[in-house]
């Protein structure tokens, strides 16, 4: 088996980079090899510029990163996306990755016909979505659009072709500094979901 990690954000101190941390000793404790796509230690430009634009009808690139990922897509039984929320959804980072990686074309990532959207990445047979936020997942869900459950896992990575997708959010992410009760409990939930996402079963 073979797992693809999408991981996006900027700073190594961050619980985001504490989180997939535990998700790749988790797998190489399982025995299971995986690639790492780190957005912002890789260097990745989010975005289209005139040559990337005027490849995009043939489904080509000019960026050796696109073709990298692209091709670990491919060849991943599974995928992890580990990533926060920023302003109610994912950071544009991530979404330029989609914009960007994402080709259309046999082979590729997807096919558009008259039917819609054909997903080429059949494989990934599941998704794991891990969020971090100060806003608890209640109030994502019910309050705030639900865009992760509803458009990124609902429909962008369904039209990718990944068939299953989980989503495991830990909110209230502030406050942890100092030696206040508050900020003490807030350094235990955080160690427990690192515990958590430790041990945890990922099935693809």
């Amino acid at each position: 088996m073979r797992i693809a990690i999408v991981y996006c954000h900027p700073w190594e101190g961050s619980l985001n980079h504490a989180i997939l941390e535990q998700v790749t000793a988790n797998l190489d404790e399982h025995g299971v090899e995986y690639d790492l796509m780190d957005l912002h230690a890789d260097g990745f430009l989010p975005f289209y510029d005139a040559e990337e634009l005027r490849l995009f009808s043939s489904g080509g690139t000019h960026d050796p990163l696109v073709t990298r990922y692209l091709g670990f897509l491919r060849a991943a039984d599974g995928l992890i996306v580990i990533t926060p929320l920023w302003w109610n959804s994912i950071p544009g980072m991530l979404k330029g990755f989609i914009d960007k990686v994402m080709k259309e074309g046999e082979g590729l990532s997807h096919t558009v016909s008259a039917r819609g959207v054909h997903g080429e990445l059949g494989n990934l047979r599941r998704a794991y979505v891990l969020t971090t936020s100060t806003s608890p997942k209640s109030y994502i869900r019910f309050l705030n659009g639900n865009a992760i459950k509803r458009i990124f896992m609902g429909q962008t990575l369904k039209q990718l072709g990944v068939r299953r997708s989980t989503w495991i959010h830990h909110g209230l992410v502030r406050g942890q500094a100092g030696d206040g009760a508050w900020a003490r409990r807030m350094r235990a939930r955080h160690a427990r979901h690192l515990e958590r996402v430790r041990t945890m079963d990922f099935r693809f």
